[in-house]
């Protein structure tokens, strides 16, 4: 219990005339100006005496004719599932069984991987009614969690004291990668809004063997593409339209080493990478080809071997929802050694990492060029956000204008390791995190439409 400010008014203006009282006594009665005043100071103490015996027997009885917090059941009403960096929606069902109505005040406790969003929050609960408080929460980090308890506080009948209780309420949910994105994604796809989130969708007649249907010649058109059956019927040139193929191979090596531990918006590059994998997983597995994903740093800490069609994404984020970022540097020849011997086929390897100079590009840039095997290789670098903001800025400083020179220094290298790179046959994507997904996704698109892999 916790006393309110009205018994704290109460207590002092009582307790002033005892300790008045208490000075008279202390004083002898010669000292000129307190002996004259002994007969109605220790009256006045006395009044004051049992006016706080008074108090006493009120604020008691205040306790025992209010309700108290074990007369408040609590439920919780939360998916097992939550993702990371989004809200999710959360209740709180509050049964009474009290004969007073109460005005109770609610705050959840998350626990240290998720924060709420419009708590504490008051309800006006009837005796023997329910209520409900209704709240988001925002996890911050993946994992498996727990939601720890539930903080209750009313005030009493009379409001001489406020009753407050921590009521032990574990919820254990997983915090996966933000899945909803790609609800979004099928929204968006059956509105044929897929632009406003950044995604150009495209017809995709390619290369392959399965025919797709004809139509007329267009400049630019491959000529050995052209069906002269049809052109002598038409008496114009008519050229035939192939699927795309499906069926095909996709590897995401996801870099977990602890430059990954990075964060934009309160966002680790890592979460922003599985947030990333997941979506894109989830595109190519519609188009038919199978999607398998290698998360890394200085040792392989996660391996989901291929899955196919729609559903296998959840075989994916059942994998991959606890991976965390390690605090050893990231191995990419090791990962690249370890992916040779679980996937000898053609395969489209797509490279999320982020590297802070043009020393760990190389590397990079070595370890990919695998002329021994059939893979496609594609790097996709993060950007880092602080360090162009650096570049970026105007100096008004001697120490200002080292570090803005520094920075570009920096950049520069590495945008000319990242040229190197194309060069040697390195499909790139130098992108800020915040457009990481939409870029990935298009860049897959591309490829597929030109029939790359």
């Amino acid at each position: 219990m916790i006393p309110s400010r009205r018994l704290i008014l109460l207590t002092i203006l009582l307790t002033t005339p005892l300790l008045l009282g208490g000075a008279n006594d202390v004083f002898p009665d010669s000292v000129p100006g307190i002996g004259s005043i002994d007969l109605s100071g220790r009256t006045l103490a006395d009044m004051a005496l049992l006016l706080n015996i008074v108090l006493v027997i009120v604020a008691g009885v205040d306790v025992l004719i209010s309700g108290s917090p074990d007369d408040i059941q609590i439920e919780r009403e939360v998916s097992e599932v939550l993702s990371v960096g989004t809200p999710n929606p959360c209740r709180l069902i509050l049964h009474s069984k009290c004969r007073l109505p109460l005005s109770v005040t609610v705050h959840d406790d998350p626990g240290n991987l998720c924060k709420t969003e419009r708590l504490p929050q008051t309800i006006a609960l009837a005796s023997w009614k329910e209520g409900s408080v209704n709240y988001t929460i925002i996890p911050q980090k993946r994992g498996a969690a727990n939601l720890e308890a539930v903080h209750l506080r009313f005030p009493t009948l009379l409001k001489l004291w406020t009753r407050h209780q921590v009521r032990e309420l574990k919820t254990a949910v997983r915090i996966y990668p933000d899945i909803r994105a790609v609800y979004r994604y099928e929204l968006m796809a059956s509105r044929n809004r897929l632009a406003e989130i950044g995604v150009r969708m495209m017809r995709m007649p390619g290369q392959g063997r399965e025919f797709e249907r004809l139509r007329e010649y267009r400049y630019g058109d491959d000529i050995r593409r052209i069906d002269w059956k049809a052109t002598a019927r038409q008496r114009e040139l008519v050229t035939r339209e192939f699927n795309v193929e499906r069926n095909q191979n996709i590897v995401l090596m996801v870099d977990c080493g602890r430059f990954m531990r990075n964060e934009t918006d309160g966002i680790s590059y890592l979460d922003r990478a599985l947030n990333s994998a997941i979506m894109l997983s989830y595109i190519a597995l519609g188009q038919g080809d199978n999607v398998s994903l290698l998360a890394f740093s200085n040792k392989i800490e996660r391996f989901v071997r291929p899955v196919r069609g729609k559903p296998g994404i959840q075989n994916i984020l059942r994998s991959t929802y606890d991976i965390q970022a390690s605090t050893k540097a990231a191995d990419y020849s090791l990962a690249l050694e370890y992916l040779s011997t679980v996937q000898r086929k053609r395969a489209l390897v797509i490279l999320i990492t982020f590297v802070t100079d043009e020393v760990q590009l190389n590397i990079i840039g070595e370890s990919l060029q695998l002329k021994s095997l059939p893979y496609l290789p594609m790097c996709v670098l993060l950007q880092d956000v602080g360090l162009r903001e650096m570049a970026d800025r105007i100096p008004d400083t001697d120490l200002a204008a080292f570090h803005t020179a520094a920075a570009a220094q920096i950049l520069t290298g590495q945008a000319q390791q990242v040229a190197r790179m194309r060069e040697n046959g390195v499909m790139m994507v130098d992108t800020p995190p915040d457009l990481l997904t939409e870029r990935l996704i298009n860049e897959y698109l591309m490829i597929k439409m030109r029939n790359l892999m």
